[in-house]
């Protein structure tokens, strides 16, 4: 009864976090990352192998709300669980990404981190890759198929970062990719 109790202040978390603005902070990006991945992990399949892996010093901070960012990484992981059919692999890769030159025209370009995260699930066809952040768009036979869109506002509009497939082929996987400024 107490986990139930936990989730359900979770979800009221971040249900207020959606219709503020949310306070950035920065994140032990690392740490968060597994600590999301912690709680799903208890949560889904034991045949779903989850897996972090770093390119990053373990202490490399991010400008992250914890409730938002744990929410995008349960959100996509729960897809690629659902596209495995309960079993395989995820692996999320925490990594520098390099700015684009228009940055360096207006300044200092902003200092981002990314977190690309490939599953070995069925894959998107090259015709759907756009429409998996429409809301409404979902290949469940449940579910009103907002998660995805849901994820990409919240990245995206309260985190100014990006979020996008960076990779998909059907019939071996996907990759997501999660951008956030430092």
């Amino acid at each position: 009864m107490g986990k139930d109790i936990r989730r359900l202040e979770i979800i009221t978390e971040r249900f207020s976090n959606i219709g503020s603005v949310p306070v950035l902070k920065d994140e032990n990006l690392y740490h968060t990352t597994r600590n999301a991945i912690e709680y799903l992990q208890s949560r889904v399949s034991k045949k779903v192998v989850f897996k972090i892996e770093s390119d990053l010093p373990l202490d490399t901070p991010a400008r992250i709300n914890v409730p938002l960012f744990d929410w995008v990484i349960e959100n996509i992981c729960k897809n690629a669980v659902d596209a495995m059919d309960g079993r395989g692999s995820i692996t999320l890769h925490l990594r520098r990404v390099r700015t684009r030159t228009a940055w360096y025209r207006r300044g200092t370009p902003p200092r981002q981190v990314a977190i690309d995260i490939t599953d070995t699930g069925k894959g998107i066809p090259k015709n759907k890759l756009e429409s998996v952040f429409m809301p409404g768009f979902t290949t469940k036979k449940r579910g009103w198929g907002l998660g995805l869109a849901l994820a990409k506002r919240i990245i995206e509009n309260y985190h100014e970062g990006k979020l996008f497939v960076k990779w998909s082929e059907v019939g071996r996987g996907t990759t997501f990719r999660l951008v956030l400024n430092q």
